[in-house]
């Protein structure tokens, strides 16, 4: 995988050329957020279910199944949001962080290395 810097823009490339569409099994859950917007087509012929937040329409009345499944969606989230506080605790991989040019080969290894450390910690969840 390689990584991208924090202006580049366009979604669907990130996701293509970052190799994450390589790492899921088939049929896997994979959450994206609505800034994705034209990812569908893009996951589609993986094989992988793309679960993302509903999109809220003040014209139609959300059914009680719509409903359960946004609460269950969101508090999926509220666990993925845990997960990048603790990423952003590494004063490198700071929303704003400088890096210096000559780190920058190594950030790959930096963000594997701070999610290794992430997964021995206490547990997110209690």
């Amino acid at each position: 995988m390689i990584g991208f810097g924090g202006r580049t823009s366009d979604t669907i490339i990130i996701v293509i050329e970052s190799g994450f569409l390589d790492l899921p099994e088939r049929g896997a859950d994979i959450m994206a957020d609505r800034g994705f917007k034209h990812i569908d087509e893009v996951v589609a012929p993986k094989n992988v279910v793309l679960v993302r937040p509903p999109s809220v329409s003040s014209k139609t009345k959300s059914t009680k199944a719509e409903v359960k499944e946004a609460k269950r969606i969101v508090s999926l989230r509220i666990h993925i949001e845990r997960v990048i506080s603790r990423i952003r605790e590494f004063k490198i991989l700071n929303p704003h962080a400088c890096v210096h040019n000559k780190l920058i080969t190594y950030l790959d290894n930096i963000c594997i290395i701070a999610c290794g450390i992430i997964n021995i910690q206490n547990f997110l969840i209690n």
